[in-house]
């Protein structure tokens, strides 16, 4: 959710840390804020909003230092202020927190009776303090921090550093992720390897529960019994121009025009192009035998989950159960003996997700994950993984790894029902040969963008708009309403078009406008009678269809053409023209596309 970084180097740091600070503004953040270590002790500067207001705060007060941490906040306690931003400190430590502190009312109330003095609304001063307190008592800097570990409940990330010591950060990790950059002769700290990707690519990702001691020449990894451990050193991917949105005005932009390439390459992954047969990895189960299938994710992915039902129960003929991973775990599921659950992830850090995983784990399921991160803890977490190859999303607004989400499930559910015996050859063949043929239709769509111009005028007139969808197509209508509620703040909701007259239809006049994504196929004729009940109360028809004209029966107030696809990949072709549409609507509209207001790329807090 939030950034930290860390730095222990040759030179003032400041500066660094704001720019290895910016390369994680995908994340989601409302203040941001950098302190180091200097002669006279710490020192610290914070501003709200962007990272350019902190750069004006350092320009008019420089801040010097070799060693120092930084952070963009996301806010959950107390408000998005220059007060409740990170780095929070005393005269002796300074921390920053990425997570929840659970328990931390009982904390502060202890410290307030202490005799503390809290200067914000955060649960992360109560940490600052709880260090300050064991180091008063004599405790050595890794005992305080020890002590204050133990006494936490919830997640965190934390980056910690001493004013009496300016080769000395501890970092900690539980339930929040965190990697460490070695260079030479200095040592970073990052929430996401790729915040660290201008300074070095050689990483140690900490496992749960996981705290470090670094120093620029050593480090020393303990895990939560307080056992030395070793964890391994890997080649970071994420190269020092991941980031950069070229010729386009955003990165979201820039990511939806990239999936024609990013999803052949996750077609590729599991595809054999020279036999059209799909090869997926191990799941470490033999897929005749699976009996039902688990799917559970949050947001966009979960939508993809949806999609990868219809699919699976269709193809496979197996049984799939999908819920938010929020809800999932409460309700405490049962789960079927020689079941596969599948966990969808971009960042491959869901807080919620990865707490359900845990859940099926913990009864007996055999976990596989489709993530974007390999090296990410749901992925380590899995028996076994399907990465999907959509390289760095930076855009809030996930687009191109939806869609690779797609494509990686859509081969799973071949999978699954060539194990079982109801995707024959042939039938293998078609659907591959369909999977084969998506990038070149993505491409067809994304080339009529200038299509959306007018359409997104009209729209962002409205203050509701309505999506409806049949079968495959219900999800994306789904998907299309979040996407434009995420970038433009409009109200938008998504229905099963069959659930129009039970009770949606009440809110249909001429001033909302209805997307109706009805590809011309089985369920065709059904969601145009559905189409014509809302022109009849005066609605206003966007009609996403492969369709003719004169098959509408009814006026349309735009039709965005779509290329005649084979239904298998209708719902992955689909999922263009729902992202151009909210995209151009929330540039016409002037908001923030990339990092819209409330919201953050990696959810890593429940």
């Amino acid at each position: 959710m939030c950034g930290i970084v860390g730095i222990l180097g040759k030179e003032d740091v400041a500066h660094d840390i704001v720019d290895a600070l910016r390369r994680l503004e995908y994340r989601g953040y409302d203040s941001a804020g950098v302190a180091t270590i200097v002669e006279r002790g710490l020192q610290r500067r914070r501003a709200e909003g962007k990272l350019r207001n902190l750069e004006a705060r350092l320009v008019e007060v420089p801040l010097g230092g070799k060693a120092g941490i930084g952070h963009t906040r996301w806010a959950t306690h107390g408000k998005p202020t220059e007060t409740n931003a990170h780095p929070h400190m005393s005269a002796r430590v300074s921390v920053v927190h990425n997570g929840i502190i659970e328990n931390f009312r009982e904390l502060r109330d202890e410290m307030v009776a202490a005799g503390c003095q809290f200067e914000s609304e955060t649960d992360t001063e109560t940490i600052v303090h709880l260090i300050t307190h064991y180091l008063d008592a004599g405790k050595s800097h890794l005992e305080a921090v020890q002590e204050t570990l133990q006494r936490l409940t919830g997640a965190f990330a934390l980056g910690i550093i001493f004013a009496d010591d300016d080769d000395l950060m501890i970092a900690a990790r539980q339930g929040s992720p965190l990697a460490i950059g070695h260079g030479t002769g200095e040592v970073y700290l990052g929430s996401d390897a790729i915040a660290l990707a201008p300074f070095t690519n050689k990483i140690t990702y900490l496992d749960e529960g996981d705290y470090a001691v670094l120093r620029r020449e050593t480090v020393e990894i303990y895990d939560r019994d307080g056992v030395r451990v070793e964890r391994p050193k890997v080649q970071a991917v994420a190269g020092a121009l991941t980031v950069d949105k070229g010729n386009h005005r955003h990165f979201m932009h820039k990511e939806i025009h990239e999936q024609p390439e990013v999803v052949s390459h996750t077609l590729a992954h599991y595809i054999d192009m020279s036999t059209h047969q799909v090869a997926i990895p191990d799941l470490g189960l033999d897929l005749a035998k699976v009996d039902r299938v688990t799917i559970s994710a949050c947001g966009t992915a979960y939508y993809a989950g949806l999609v990868a039902k219809y699919w699976i129960e269709r193809y496979a003929r197996v049984p799939v159960e999908i819920d938010v991973a929020s809800e999932m775990r409460y309700r405490e599921a049962p789960l079927a003996d020689n079941g596969l659950a599948v966990f969808v992830s971009q960042s491959g850090e869901t807080a919620d997700t990865l707490a359900t995983l845990r859940y099926c784990k913990e009864n007996g399921q055999r976990i596989a994950s489709i993530v974007n991160v390999r090296s990410s803890t749901i992925a380590r977490e899995s028996d076994a993984i399907m990465p999907i190859l959509a390289g760095p999303e930076i855009g809030v607004a996930s687009t191109k790894a939806f869609t690779c989400q797609l494509s990686a499930l859509a081969c799973l559910a071949i999978a699954l029902g060539k194990a079982r015996g109801q995707i024959d050859e042939a039938l293998e063949q078609e659907l591959v040969g369909a999977l084969t043929e998506m990038p070149r239709h993505i491409s067809s769509v994304v080339r009529t963008e200038a299509d959306y111009l007018p359409l997104a005028t009209e729209l962002s007139k409205a203050r509701d708009i309505l999506y409806l969808g049949r079968g495959m197509s219900f999800p994306i209508a789904m998907e299309g309403a979040l996407k434009l509620k995420e970038i433009s703040y409009i109200h938008a909701e998504g229905y099963a078009a069959g659930e129009l007259k039970h009770g949606p239809i009440a809110l249909i006049d001429e001033k909302v406008p209805v997307i109706v994504i009805a590809p011309k196929d089985a369920l065709f004729e059904k969601t145009i009678s559905n189409m014509q009940e809302v022109a009849a109360r005066g609605g206003r028809i966007v009609l996403v269809s492969d369709a003719p004209p004169e098959a509408f029966g009814a006026e349309v107030m735009h039709q965005v053409v779509m290329p005649t696809v084979h239904p298998f990949v209708s719902p992955i072709v689909s999922a263009i023209p729902i992202q151009l549409i909210a995209y151009h609507t929330a540039v016409f509209m002037g908001t923030d596309v990339d990092q819209p207001r409330n919201l953050a790329k990696s959810v890593t807090v429940e």
